[in-house]
């Protein structure tokens, strides 16, 4: 199965958190292997240090990035739960973190400790990306401890090549501020990211908990309706099938009784299901506003509540709320939606449109059609009512229902493009 590769504009407001998120920590990374790379090559080091070692202190950034990318991305899942780390990549952190101090404060010894330029922004920017992952996934003083044992063992390489109390002092202050300000930002980050992870999987609860609690409520109002019915329609044939073998005509009266509550309990489900099944369309309109935003869709909704329309023509209208607002949740990748309702003397019109919706042709073989808008037109034809689905070349797609008031003809109306004021909104 094909991966889709979305744009930032096609992503939701959580995968662009994520993204954003996880794209400043590799940067974090990225920058220090890049600094690393640029001071290797100033024109000091150039004239001074052998080129094998140039190219050695490189291609040890250039691991370090990759590296400290690889930690960084399997920290984020240790720390939201959803992996671990490998230990063999912490060793390996580890190990070039060391190499890439040591080439650096080598190329140092050949230009001089005191001359080679920005000696502590290099020596920082070693400890980053270790430092960025670690903090994600061991304690904060672990953390903490690694960092001034890193500083200090770069300080005391320092003294020893000759770099004097005030190169020492200013190695050490980089070092564990550069370290300690990327750890900081790095832990922030992520805990930023655990919060919009948590905040969707409660949206996800949230939803899971409305229908069950719905089938609770379904179930318990069929219970009360059948069971005490049933349980009089039981003991009632038990008792004209003892009358009937004692051969009393009283048996009769006990089965037309029966008869009649079972007629009863008939129409009290029906009246059950109605009440379950018919859709308020005010209710509908506000509840499909609300779950769009609810899942990063702007969703608008325009014109009156059809608090005058007939109670059938607003159930009808209602489903096609339900229906509709399902259906751009589930198909496509829209971040635009508009729901208009607009009623005249002959007829009451319904349109809802969304963006990203897929091309026609990007649909797997063999796909059938879905049942749900197949569904809408057998109830509007009850009212003599249309639907009209169409997608736009442009990525739009309009579902419009159309039903005639009493006393009219049916009206069928004919969108075929995104009004003007959503595509100024693209």
């Amino acid at each position: 199965m094909q991966r889709r590769v979305r744009g930032w504009r096609g992503r939701s407001g959580f995968d662009k958190v994520d993204l954003y998120t996880r794209g400043t920590l590799y940067s974090l990374v990225w920058c220090a292997a890049v600094v690393q790379t640029l001071m290797s090559v100033t024109r000091p080091v150039r004239a001074t240090a052998p080129a094998a070692l140039i190219a050695t202190a490189i291609l040890l950034a250039v691991a370090q990035g990759v590296c400290g990318t690889a930690l960084t991305a399997g920290g984020l899942k240790k720390y939201l739960g959803r992996g671990t780390v490998d230990r063999w990549l912490v060793a390996v952190g580890a190990v070039l973190l060391v190499a890439n101090a040591a080439a650096m404060l080598a190329l140092a010894s050949f230009t001089d400790v005191r001359e080679f330029p920005q000696l502590e922004l290099v020596l920082s920017a070693c400890v980053v990306p270790i430092s960025c992952a670690f903090v994600l996934f061991v304690q904060k003083w672990v953390a903490l401890l690694q960092q001034l044992v890193v500083a200090v063992g770069v300080c005391a390489v320092v003294d020893l090549l000759g770099g004097g109390g005030a190169l020492v002092a200013s190695a050490f202050i980089a070092t564990a501020f550069g370290s300690g300000m990327m750890s900081v930002t790095t832990r922030m980050s992520a805990w930023s990211l655990g919060v919009m992870w948590k905040l969707r999987e409660a949206q996800d609860l949230q939803a899971r908990l409305a229908v069950a609690e719905e089938r609770l409520r379904f179930g318990r109002d069929m219970h009360d309706v059948l069971g005490r019915n049933l349980a009089v329609i039981a003991l009632k044939s038990e008792l004209a099938v003892e009358l009937a073998q004692r051969g009393k005509p009283a048996a009769v009266d006990q089965m037309v009784e029966v008869m009649r509550i079972a007629r009863t309990s008939q129409q009290e489900v029906r009246d059950v299901v109605r009440g379950y099944r018919e859709a308020d369309l005010r209710t509908e309109l506000v509840g499909a506003q609300s779950v769009l935003r609810a899942a990063g869709i702007e969703c608008e909704v325009s014109g009156d509540g059809g608090d005058a329309l007939p109670a059938p023509v607003q159930s009808a209208l209602g489903w096609v709320v339900r229906e509709a607002a399902t259906n751009v949740l589930r198909h496509g990748d829209p971040r635009q939606c508009t729901i208009r309702l607009r009623t005249s003397a002959d007829a009451a019109v319904l349109d809802v449109a969304n963006d990203g919706a897929p091309r026609a042709d990007a649909a797997p073989p063999g796909a059938s059609p879905g049942s749900g808008l197949a569904g809408l037109r057998e109830r509007l034809d009850v009212l003599d009512g249309s639907l009209e689905a169409d997608s736009a070349g442009n990525g739009w797609f309009r579902l419009t229902a159309t039903v005639p008031l009493p006393g009219t003809r049916p009206v069928r109306p004919a969108f075929r493009s995104a009004p003007a004021s959503l595509k100024e909104t693209r």
